[in-house]
């Protein structure tokens, strides 16, 4: 198998699931997180963190577009910024909207595993990150971040008492 073709498959299953799952929540539970321990994200912004835990992130590995204002880089960030406590994190205003979003991050998403074809074992760092690694790779773990942040979704679903089991986990249900 290539990578255009694991990539994209895996962009199918992650995000098919993550929207079933964002499907089960409704905009009154947008400020709910768990009450024990610290540093947790609320619903809502967890369902925002998950619009662009993929698609984005990976164009800036495709294009070299973080996203940062001109001339900045990443040295100039202090690290609260780079990874912000969860209190300072954006939310959905509500679930409709962060469907949307995941949508049209899905789509970005696909769009730059197309534009990286035939660049996959190029290598390439995060802003994050000084060790390079093949684009393929960072773009498989950007998959990968969605579907944490997805299993976050499903068991904030079954902390809240939601009736959610393995069918909904992997989008069947």
């Amino acid at each position: 198998m290539d990578w255009t073709t694991l990539l994209n498959a895996e962009v199918e299953e992650a995000y098919r699931a993550a929207d079933k799952l964002m499907e089960r929540v409704d905009d009154g539970s947008l400020g709910w997180k768990p009450e024990t321990g610290k540093n947790w994200m609320t619903v809502g912004q967890l369902l925002h963190h998950m619009t662009s835990a993929c698609g984005a992130t990976s164009k800036g590995f495709v294009t070299g577009d973080w996203g940062m204002p001109e001339g900045a880089s990443a040295e100039d960030m202090p690290p609260e910024e780079m990874l912000p406590p969860a209190d300072a994190m954006p939310a959905a205003s509500s679930v409709a909207e962060a469907r949307q979003q995941l949508a049209e991050d899905k789509k970005l998403a696909k769009e730059m595993i197309e534009r990286a074809a035939g660049r996959f074992d190029e290598m390439v760092q995060a802003p994050w990150d000084p060790a390079p690694r093949p684009l393929g790779q960072h773009l498989l773990g950007m998959i990968v971040h969605l579907a944490n942040h997805k299993s976050q979704l499903f068991y904030y679903l079954k902390l809240m008492g939601q009736p959610v089991n393995t069918m909904h986990f992997y989008g069947m249900a």
